[in-house]
């Protein structure tokens, strides 16, 4: 087989990527390790940037999304019992938009059915050839038979444990890390949210956030220890302490239910460098982590897709590769920006372990400067509602 582009990932990034290039016909193959419906499964963010809404309606993919989502213009800061507003719209001019990953993706799907467009799922021993030269192809295994695709260009689109990276040779790629000593406890519930904002919660139990996903489904977090497991939590010791963190209206205003998923995620900081080697280009998960705090993953790699979308563009269409060249030097320009705004929310609004006396002084500091200061507010505004492309 022969395409344009061998796209490796069937999630929201790989996905949009190839929606993207399909309207500018551009041939693309995705390959999905797993099946639809394990990929239609997994419970992630919902909280889009401006720019991935953008790319998401230049794609042809957001009608649903336009119809159904929720647009809200600020959130929630609370610590013990006060709580304070950070307005998007009177700082930035816009809003962030709320709908569910899975739903993005369930849209990405079935645009890609119906434009008759190729995903080989449940692929199994991936391997990237000459990545480094003119002639990059991709194998890969299905139901027991190798298959080869011969490209001009590779997105590795398979997120942290994907052989994407790991193609890249260790005497070219340096990884950045940090890794938090606590997880996140997280609970998705048919019931409907607290508030119509966001509620990110400082206490001195850990932080909390109360979020959601559509009118009558919501999703709650608590830091947690990262011994612990979701089996040590039932649903009333879950809503117990999540009560215990958020502010007292919060806390009397929440309505519980029945889990319908229960999961603890680790957190995380990490990069890697460069973004691109010959070739082969790494998207999303692939090159690079944030801490749930500030909801910056999703949108991170949506940034990637524009990056290396238009670099794509001005390739295929002008024979001009100066966007590919500098792919990873803008896409790691805007990572670190978000990198740090993840990294600055987590330890602001989180307990950590053996904190002294001092630094605990020193957050509440943050916490009511943010609160008091209009050019505070307004930083935070813009990074959280998505630095420009």
């Amino acid at each position: 087989m022969r395409t344009q582009v061998v796209i490796i990932g069937g999630g929201p990034s790989g996905l949009l990527l190839a929606q993207l290039l399909h309207r500018k016909g551009i041939d693309t193959i995705v390959l999905e390790r797993k099946t639809r419906d394990y990929v239609l499964g997994r419970i992630r963010a919902g909280i889009l940037e401006v720019g991935f809404v953008d790319l998401m309606r230049e794609a042809g993919v957001a009608t649903r999304l336009d119809r159904e989502c929720f647009t809200h213009d600020g959130t929630l800061i609370a610590y013990g019992n006060e709580q304070f507003e950070v307005n998007f719209r009177k700082h930035t001019g816009t809003s962030v938009t709320v709908y569910g990953q899975t739903e993005l993706t369930r849209d990405l799907y079935d645009a890609r059915e119906a434009a008759g467009a190729e995903i080989v799922f449940n692929v199994e021993d991936v391997v990237i050839h000459d990545a480094g030269t003119d002639r990059p192809s991709v194998t890969y295994r299905l139901e027991g038979n190798e298959q080869r695709i011969d490209c001009d260009y590779i997105a590795g689109c398979d997120g942290f444990h994907g052989v994407s990276r790991q193609t890249i040779p260790l005497s070219v790629r340096r990884e950045y890390e940090k890794t938090y000593p606590f997880g996140w406890l997280g609970v998705l519930s048919e019931t409907p949210p607290v508030n119509e904002e966001l509620i990110y919660s400082s206490s001195e139990r850990g932080f909390a956030l109360c979020s959601m996903r559509n009118a009558n489904l919501s999703r709650y977090y608590i830091q947690c220890l990262l011994s612990d497991s979701p089996q040590d939590w039932s649903d009333q010791m879950f809503w117990d302490e999540l009560r215990r963190r958020i502010p007292d209206a919060a806390a009397e205003a929440l309505i519980t239910g029945a889990s319908i998923e229960k999961s603890i995620a680790p957190l995380r900081s990490f990069v890697c460098e460069p973004m691109r080697w010959g070739r082969l280009f790494l998207c999303g998960d692939a090159a690079h982590i944030v801490p749930p705090t500030g909801a910056k993953g999703l949108n991170t790699a949506a940034s990637d897709i524009y990056y290396l979308y238009h670099g794509l563009i001005q390739q295929f269409e002008d024979n001009d590769s100066e966007g590919l060249e500098r792919y990873s030097e803008k896409a790691l320009a805007r990572v670190w920006k978000a990198e740090r705004f993840s990294w600055s929310m987590t330890n602001m609004l989180h307990r950590f372990p053996e904190q002294s006396a001092f630094d605990l002084k020193m957050q509440r500091a943050e916490l009511e400067f943010l609160r008091e200061n209009e050019t505070a507010q307004k930083v935070f505004a813009q990074n959280y509602v998505g630095l420009p492309y």
